[in-house]
């Protein structure tokens, strides 16, 4: 009994010691609640301090906004500041409305596209800053604003483009000065008078003169669609740019964000969708030199500056164009374009960059970029084309970093290299529709075998030759699951200014100079804000770039396809050229360098249509490529290419030592003569081979070790067929696995 009392009394005890430490516990918890609200009061009311010391001593005052003009013409020269290529205008070209003169059509198209709740937000939309700033933090920079048109309007009148916390911070609160000072409509008219719309047109006024003849108060439904598309990115959305399928998709978009919310008649809205607005753009104004470069250039220094900020700051931008060589390279361009209108290609494009530091020297982005027929406002140089057999380099040089060297023997027979991922069988043919037997990588990549070229693929790679592109520059087989074996012969879609800056690694021995086009950027006050800085990397060794430059180079090689004397043949000269030719004849290639110079030509329709059956590179390209050359070798250094050193090996079919019997062709017929009668004809006109046993390289070399002492692997499928190729009863040239004694 008394030990119940007891226990009893002990759980009493306990319960009200848990009682006691629960009442305390409650009092320690009000008082940490309380700690953390007070402290984010404290932070607010700092916060509010903050903000309301900022708007009436730190912001500027906005009351002046009508009086503010831009600082200046901002303009763009070559390289030694003698040749002004463009100015930008500010002031100079912008055309002030009163709010009676404009259109209703382009206010509603500008809130559609900028700004949806424009009038309802007091300055700032809180829930696009926050979608934007989740974005940020999801990428780990500062990338998007969730801007306002108030605070475009801040940001452009007071501010600096800097992606910066501060400078949002102040857009924000001069934002919201702006709102308590004007009204909706005054602010929209402000933002309608002052923003840029490319082609040195800033306001309204000035973008519906320029791009469409006539004032703004008479623009259409589909005209101001078009143009409240344009301050999001003026060069990229340009109606003279390579973006037009972008900007019209922009356009549709307002288009149908205004039939959404029902803010204009149904009929004006469809007729707005049927217009062609771009066949309404006015042709741009000469008032340019190197357009499609300058336009190049623009585009990128927006992105970093902003366009108001390029267009009004007066800045001066030294290129690296050289304006005697890019006359020149219009020259050449403009006159083979016309000698190959017999060939029925309309357009021809031509860059010049050099090795030793990427500078971009000429860039002719069509024959005539005022020229609308031809869509001379789209600049081929950067716009994807396929290259035909001028990728052929790329799969070589990545074969030579796994051990297979200029030497190495492969055989050019019609083979069937199995299904290409369509179904079919992968049959490729050569350029000359004949069969060359027993060749090195040598002789096929100097004649552009293309039986070779796929062989050499697969020993290299694909996604290993890939690798090696984009290494070197090439910047567009991104989508890697849909090239086979016939990216070697240009499969996929690469851009010129890609192409010559990759071949320019070679021409460097190696060393990658990424293309640049600006030397420096100067300020109003003459300060020099940005100055252009090499950034090279060695991206491939010294030797695959000597052995590249060597096969390039050896116009013996090629001659038995491509002649003795063709244009890419030079006397007193080392120079390496490639050319290529795509399917149906859409594209034609030519690139070649020197360890000085190197350029690339396009020749072609830019809508794709094919030229006229028999126009390789060799007869459209190489001719423009080699009459600009002659202008300018003059101005350059007679330089060699360094030689490479020949690798050792026991395998006889990696250097190129197989005996066997030697036997004689005619290049013109193919057939086969006798040693003594092939002494009777001249060395242009007969080619030799020895005919070793017919077995090929996969036979006796390991495919990804071909100088290890790894085994070869006859399990591969492509052995198989390879050997069927040469006649070979593959399944009896094996016992147990290896070779039949």
């Amino acid at each position: 009994m008394y030990l119940k009392k007891l226990a009893k009394k002990k759980k009493q005890d306990i319960k009200k010691h848990f009682k006691k430490i629960q009442k305390n516990n409650f009092f320690s918890v009000r008082t940490f609640l309380l700690g953390i609200f007070y402290f984010f009061m404290a932070v607010i009311f700092s916060g509010l301090l903050f903000i309301i010391f900022a708007y009436f001593f730190i912001a500027p005052g906005v009351k002046e906004l009508p009086n503010r003009m831009a600082k200046g013409t901002t303009v763009i020269y070559d390289r030694t500041g003698e040749h002004i290529l463009y100015e930008i205008y500010g002031e100079e070209n912008r055309k002030i409305l009163s709010h009676d003169q404009i259109p209703n059509s382009i206010r509603v198209a500008t809130i559609v596209a900028e700004d949806a709740s424009f009038y309802e937000h007091p300055g700032v939309d809180i829930p696009s800053i926050l979608r934007a700033l989740e974005i940020n933090i999801r990428r780990s920079k500062f990338q998007q604003g969730g801007s306002t048109i108030t605070q475009q309007l801040a940001r452009n009148v007071f501010l600096s483009r800097d992606k910066t916390l501060k400078r949002k911070f102040l857009e924000t609160i001069i934002a919201i000065k702006l709102e308590n000072n004007f009204s909706k409509d005054e602010i929209l008219d402000f933002y309608l008078n002052q923003i840029p719309y490319g082609s040195n047109a800033y306001g309204i006024q000035s973008a519906s003169q320029t791009f469409f003849g006539k004032d703004a108060i008479n623009l259409t439904l589909d005209e101001a669609a078009l143009l409240a598309a344009l301050p999001k990115a003026t060069t990229l959305y340009s109606p003279y740019g390579n973006n037009k399928d972008a900007l019209v998709s922009r356009q549709k978009s307002i288009l149908s964000e205004i039939e959404k919310i029902g803010v204009a008649d149904k009929e004006i809205i469809k007729e707005a969708f049927e217009e062609n607005t771009l066949n309404k753009i006015f042709p741009p104004r000469k008032n340019i030199e190197a357009p499609h470069f300058v336009f190049y250039v623009k585009e990128m220094l927006e992105k970093e500056y902003g366009a108001l900020s390029l267009e009004t700051e007066g800045l001066k931008i030294y290129t690296t164009l050289d304006y005697d060589m890019q006359k020149r390279a219009e020259e050449s361009v403009r006159e083979g374009a016309v000698r190959n209108e017999k060939y029925r290609a309309s357009n021809a494009s031509l860059v010049a960059i050099n090795p030793k530091n990427g500078e971009v020297l000429a860039m002719v982005g069509s024959k005539d970029f005022f020229d609308s027929s031809i869509d001379g406002q789209v600049n081929i140089a950067t716009s994807l084309r396929q290259p035909g057999s001028s990728f052929k380099p790329f799969a070589y040089a990545r074969a030579f970093e796994k051990g297979y060297q200029p030497e190495t023997l492969l055989f050019d027979v019609p083979t069937n290299f199995g299904p290409d991922g369509s179904g079919k069988d992968y049959m490729p043919n050569n350029y000359d529709g004949t069969s060359h037997g027993l060749v090195s990588m040598r002789q096929a990549l100097s004649m552009s075998l293309n039986i070779p070229a796929v062989e050499t693929l697969y020993l290299a790679g694909i996604n290993e030759t890939i690798d090696l592109a984009e290494k070197l520059g090439i910047s567009t087989l991104n989508n890697r699951n849909r090239f086979g074996l016939s990216l070697v012969l240009g499969g996929g879609e690469v851009k010129l200014l890609d192409m010559v800056s990759a071949f320019s690694v070679f021409a460097n021995d190696g060393i990658k100079n990424p293309p640049s086009t600006i030397l420096k950027i100067v300020d109003q006050k003459g300060n020099v804000i940005r100055e252009n800085s090499n950034h090279n990397e060695r991206v491939i060794y010294e030797q695959i770039a000597r052995k590249i430059s060597s096969v390039l180079s050896d116009n013996a090689s090629r001659s038995a396809v491509f002649g003795s004397s063709s244009p890419l043949a030079f006397k007193d000269r080392e120079v390496a050229a490639k050319t290529g030719t795509t399917q149906e004849f859409r594209d034609a290639w030519t690139i070649g360098y020197t360890p000085s110079i190197a350029v690339g030509v396009w020749v072609g329709n830019n809508n794709n249509i094919p030229m006229k059956s028999g126009s390789d590179g060799i007869y459209v390209a190489a001719p423009i490529w080699r009459n600009f050359l002659d202008k300018e070798l003059m101005f350059y250094p007679d330089e060699k290419f360094g030689l490479y050193e020949k690798v050792e090996s026991s395998k006889p079919m990696i250097t190129g030592k197989a005996s066997g019997e030697v036997r004689y062709y005619k290049i013109a017929s193919g057939k086969k003569i006798s040693e003594n009668k092939a002494k009777k004809y001249k060395a242009s006109e007969v080619r030799s081979q020895i005919e070793p046993d017919r077995h090929s390289i996969l036979f006796y070399v390991n495919k990804n070790a071909p100088l290890g002492p790894e085994e070869p692997d006859y399990t591969d499928p492509m052995f198989a067929r390879w050997e069927e190729a040469l006649g070979q009863d593959f399944e009896n040239t094996l016992f147990n696995g290896e070779p039949a004694q």
